[in-house]
């Protein structure tokens, strides 16, 4: 031991002085990584042994660093990088007297690693959030995680892992990324889908549901993998229609599946249905059946904030001006007890139809119906083929055979339609082709209007009126009549899996599928430890599980072995967001009410139909079972758009190729080996191809705030951030917080000079300086604050904000040391860059606030700068004359100066227009041939180029 201790003395000494080279020089990325996972760097372990060797900062020591590099900022993030987390890290108690702000992106699956365009959407959510707060609003940002799903399960099969085991280890290591960040979420709210008291609530909306008659089974195809002997996902099938697992050729099979009757709420109809039958509702029953009803397509203009998204939501629910009708089978004259729902393109001519069309391709040709055997007789393949089975429709009574088409599909996305001869000329073909009988239901008046004829009760109403009269009928009967279109589907939400959401349904064979009692909620997933991939739903096999006594009779049942679609589960969150901890109930009416809708919902534009469809069907029904006041979820839509990045592929093969098997030297990158050109292109970060950047990468080398403050610089958030072509941005967004640092250092060492501050002693000309300081700083709260609210255009507020840094970078040391109006300036520039750069403007501002004899007496010095209320315009800025004098320019010669009104002087066309039209103009422009036009708006001055006669 003796003899080892010099070793261990060296070996110390040796380890020392590296890592202090490191530090010093930066040349060992390792140690930055180590660092960010938390072990002892060499920063921490310098300061541990020798104090004199690191940089310190101003909140830790009391003492201003003077240059912002690399040391500096490391330690800025480190010491703020918790504080400036803890105001959001709980909600306050809810006072509901005062205004709210509800910001929401859309919640993560666990994949186990964030990429960038996570960092992006949280990124812009936190900012959001951060500037809400500051204006006094009561505000949450809750985060949590749409933990189901398939890959969970994937996992189980591959690595003999179970789904919750990978998903809760995902979500831990996914937390700590997000924390790495900085971002402000409420996490006192954090929800996970895959977690009981979650999908408890899930289970009871599905119910729900099912009690509104919303719910019901039916036969769908699903990919079947004849191998394996498994239902699979369309994401398991290549694109040669072949497993993912096994490579057998799938096969279409039609199952028993669950749906959610969507379809039922796509549009209300009016309701102007003459004395007959208005009289059949009292005027109070007739407002509310109007007030509830849950019309998705009527609703859309009451949504201003959706920009280019309502447009995609109309386009998906499409013209709804058809039907569904329910009709009962009969086969030689006999009920069979099957029942079939068929579109009505004109349901108010429902008494003119002669038949019922289907596909070759429907389930009662290729599923399990007992009409099976009877229709496949009849048919003809490549004719429009007559069959021995009727179909009685439920509201009219009236009896017509099925038809199976020629065609293999109908517009849009039907499988069984109801032919009307009258209104629908292809139809006419088909009934006279096959000799059917059939109504003329419509007739043309002289003056051109139509009316009903030949249609029972209905007969001599106008078509309009009919066809609101027929189809409340129909919904009153519960046998169809909610307008839809032929675009719509209902949703199926059965999956064979078992990573999902448990059905809650009971199936009897006595009393028929039962729904599970709520008392007995949640259904749990049963404790499955095999994995394989192979047979039916793993539920099923799990025996003590599936069997269970029906509630109503108590016989023995089997529970329901499918799951549900993960998208259920995303379709309420935002409601449980309100009320995370309630154990009676999904969430709390007075806490919906307060907090919903939500106020800015942020994601991207692929969810921008099918999620949000779902969203708000779910929100509407809950609004319909007064469970919420709100029927729309979402006040605002923030589409944001994809970090893209290149990817290289062989043009051969299709094969993505790594940076290091590409040759960069030439004019064009070619393949190292074969020396190939490759094709080229911009698509979204994706491990697969290779163009991936990981968020830790930038971190570590830039920090968080550069990170932050590029993502929100590159581009308006609904635009694609095109990641090689943009990264040059990033050291200017380096340089500009290392000139905000050295503003702070320059009125902290003014003010530390020992002389002090008097405004008195300025002169004319650091008099005026001074207004255009204030006017300016006004003029940038006036620009940031809308960019903030109205079209949240982060990069044109960071650019306001340089602007007006450079404009300080120019001021006198005597302005510096004297004016009230830098001082204001500085101190309002660091409070708006707070919400998008919290790290850098807090430590700013602790700077500023330890700078003896301040003249600013209006901000709060005594608390951090997030914690300051966001900065508004002096009211003298807003009482300033209606007209500005711009100074005129030509060919870089003063000519004078014109004026112009305040509200048109940031425009160039306009002020452009009217200088020509000026006096001035007339003496100086008239005439000539203007070359080029500048107007800088912050010195309100115009310079005209024109050529030289």
């Amino acid at each position: 031991m003796v003899i080892a201790l010099p070793c261990m003395f060296r070996a110390a000494t040796i380890c020392f002085r590296m890592q202090f080279i490191c530090l010093r020089f930066f040349i060992c990325p390792s140690c930055w990584r180590r660092q960010l996972n938390g072990t002892l760097s060499p920063d921490k372990w310098l300061k541990s042994r020798n104090p004199g060797y690191f940089r310190s900062i101003y909140s830790e020591t009391g003492k201003w660093e003077n240059k912002y590099g690399l040391e500096t900022r490391q330690r800025v993030e480190s010491w703020w990088h918790s504080k400036t987390k803890e105001q959001f890290s709980k909600t306050a108690e809810i006072d509901k007297l005062k205004p709210k702000f509800y910001v929401l992106s859309m919640f993560p699956y666990p994949s186990g690693k964030l990429h960038l365009g996570h960092v992006r959407v949280y990124t812009i959510s936190d900012t959001i959030a951060r500037f809400q707060k500051m204006r006094g609003l009561q505000v949450i940002n809750p985060m949590g995680w749409d933990a189901f799903g398939l890959p969970a399960e994937n996992a189980a099969i591959e690595h003999r892992l179970h789904p919750a085991n990978w998903t809760h280890s995902n979500v831990q290591h996914m937390r700590k990324q997000l924390d790495a960040l900085g971002l402000s979420f409420s996490w006192d709210r954090e929800i996970t889908t895959c977690s009981p008291d979650y999908y408890k609530w899930t289970q009871y909306l599905f119910i729900k549901l099912y009690e509104a008659g919303l719910v019901y089974q039916n036969e769908a195809v699903v990919n079947w993998d004849p191998v394996d002997q498994t239902v699979l996902a369309n994401e398991q099938v290549d694109e040669n229609g072949c497993s993912w697992r096994s490579g057998a050729k799938v096969e279409k099979k039609y199952l028993k599946q669950w749906f959610i009757k969507t379809t039922v709420y796509a549009k209300v109809s009016v309701f102007n249905l003459g004395h007959n039958f208005a009289r059949c509702f009292s005027g109070q029953a007739l407002n509310l059946f109007k007030t509830h009803y849950l019309a998705l397509l009527d609703a859309l203009p009451e949504l201003p904030k959706w920009y280019g998204i309502k447009e995609m939501q109309a386009n998906w629910l499409g013209e709804c001006t058809g039907c569904y009708f329910e009709f009962m089978l009969k086969v030689n004259n006999k009920l069979t007890g099957e029942t079939i729902a068929a579109y009505a393109h004109t349901p108010e001519a429902i008494y003119g139809a002669s038949h019922l069309h289907i596909l070759p391709n429907h389930r009662l040709l290729l599923g399990n119906s007992c009409l099976k055997e009877v229709i496949q007789k009849d048919f003809v393949p490549g004719k429009d083929s007559l069959t021995s089975v009727a179909a009685v429709n439920l509201l009219t009574n009236q009896e017509v055979p099925i038809v199976i088409s020629a065609t293999s599909e109908f517009e849009g996305h039907i499988d069984t339609k109801i032919g009307i001869p009258c209104t629908t000329p292809d139809d006419a073909d088909v009934a006279r082709n096959l000799g059917l009988c059939f109504e003329e239901v419509i007739e043309t008046l002289p003056d051109g209007s139509e009316r009903l004829i030949n249609s029972g009760e209905f007969t001599g109403l106008s078509r309009q009126k009919a066809l609101d009269a027929i189809t409340h009928q129909a919904r009153n009967k519960g046998v169809g009549g909610h307008l839809t279109s032929n675009k719509l589907k209902d949703w199926l939400i059965s999956r064979q899996r078992y990573w999902g959401t448990p059905i809650p349904v009971i199936h009897c064979p006595t009393c028929g599928p039962v729904p599970v009692p709520y008392q007995d909620l949640p259904v749990t997933l049963p404790d499955i430890t095999s994995f394989t991939g192979k047979g039916g739903s793993p539920l099923a096999s799990a025996a003590d599980w599936v069997t269970c006594s029906c509630p109503r009779c108590k016989t023995s049942a089997r529970r329901e072995t499918d799951t549900m679609d993960t998208f259920v589960d995303s379709s309420w969150y935002y409601l449980r967001y309100t009320d995370p901890h309630n154990s009676k109930r999904p969430f709390h009416e007075d806490l919906a009410d307060y907090w919903m809708p939500v106020d800015l919902y942020i994601g991207g534009k692929e969810h921008a139909v099918m999620h949000l469809y779902y969203a708000r069907f779910f929100s509407h029904f809950c609004h319909s079972q007064k469970m919420t006041k709100h029927k729309e979820p979402f006040y605002a839509l923030l589409v944001q758009g994809l970090i893209k990045n290149r990817t290289f592929r062989l043009a051969t093969t299709g094969k993505y190729l790594k940076r290091e098997e590409i040759d960069f030297t030439g004019p064009e990158p070619v393949h190292i080996k074969t020396k190939e050109k490759l094709e080229v292109m911009w698509e979204k970060m994706s491990k697969s191809k290779h163009n991936g950047v990981e968020p830790e990468e930038i971190i570590q080398k830039y920090g968080i705030d550069t990170a932050r403050l590029y993502i929100l610089f590159a581009a308006p958030p609904e635009q694609d951030i095109l990641w090689d072509a943009k990264t040059d941005a990033i050291p200017g967004v380096q340089r500009w917080q290392s000139r905000l640092w050295l503003l702070a250092t320059k009125l902290i060492e003014a003010r530390n000079s020992g002389i002090l501050p008097s405004p008195q002693l300025l002169n004319l000309k650091g008099k005026a300086e001074a207004k255009r300081i204030w006017e300016q700083k006004n003029l940038v709260v006036s620009e940031v604050t809308d960019y903030f609210l109205k079209d949240f255009l982060f990069n044109a507020a960071i650019s306001q904000l340089m602007g007006l840094s450079n404009t300080l970078s120019q001021a006198s040391r005597q302005l510096i040391l004297h004016s009230v109006e830098f001082e204001d300036a500085l101190a309002t520039l660091c409070i708006m860059l707070a919400p998008m750069a919290p790290h850098i403007a807090s430590e700013i501002w602790a700077g500023l606030s330890g700078v003896q004899n301040k003249l600013c007496t209006h901000h709060h010095w005594d608390k951090e700068v997030l914690q300051q209320p966001w900065p508004t315009v002096d009211p003298e800025y807003v009482q300033l004359p209606d007209i500005v004098e711009v100074s005129v320019l030509i060919n870089n010669k003063p000519c004078g100066k014109v004026g112009v009104p305040q509200q048109v002087a940031q425009n160039p066309e306009v002020v452009r227009e009217l200088v020509v039209q000026s006096q001035l103009g007339a003496e100086h422009l008239q005439g000539r041939t203007i070359t080029k036009f500048f107007l800088s708006p912050r010195t309100a001055l115009v310079n005209f180029l024109i050529q030289e006669t």
